[in-house]
């Protein structure tokens, strides 16, 4: 039964996938992508990924998801309805589609289940994935940690900027 419901989830994201691509109205698109964000989050879970699950849902399904619908509206959603598409051609996306799979099958192919690295498997059920993950990165990665951070508040500080000028030229 479990692997009829993990079926489900993957068949549902590569529809949704293509359904979310082949939408003319953007904001349509967009909410196809919303379906297929939680889709993507629920697989995350059958894959024993809390943490990617809860990542998937605060960072896509919240984050990303507001941004492209906040640019939508600022560009106006009922002029780019309108617009041309250059994917009109259907042998165009044909093309696209079996080069694109082409790639992933390439790719896929060349993955080695070796792993013999310091996080096993053994070692991540005993402490859990989420606190993995954080050794992971605060003791491996810590710079990293520390540039993304920085990355992200750079565009806080302009956001305090915009809307501080807003205030100042009324």
């Amino acid at each position: 039964m479990i692997y009829l419901i993990f079926g489900y989830f993957c068949i549902a994201t590569v529809g949704i996938s293509i359904v979310a691509l082949t939408r003319k109205n953007p904001v349509h698109a967009v909410l196809g992508l919303l379906l297929l964000f939680l889709h993507i989050a629920v697989i995350y879970l059958f894959l024993n990924a809390e943490f990617l699950a809860m990542v998937q849902i605060i960072v896509y399904a919240g984050a990303i998801l507001v941004m492209f619908l906040f640019t939508l509206f600022l560009l106006g959603a009922k002029e780019l309805s309108s617009t041309k598409r250059y994917t009109s051609i259907f042998e165009g996306r044909v093309l696209i589609g079996v080069a694109t799979m082409a790639v992933i099958v390439g790719a896929f192919s060349l993955i080695e289940t070796k792993y013999k690295g310091k996080y096993t498997i053994s070692y991540i059920q005993e402490i859990g994935n989420t606190k993995a993950v954080g050794v992971l990165l605060f003791n491996e990665y810590p710079i990293g940690v520390l540039l993304i951070g920085i990355i992200l508040l750079i565009p806080m500080i302009a956001v305090a900027v915009l809307a501080w000028r807003k205030n100042d030229t009324s």
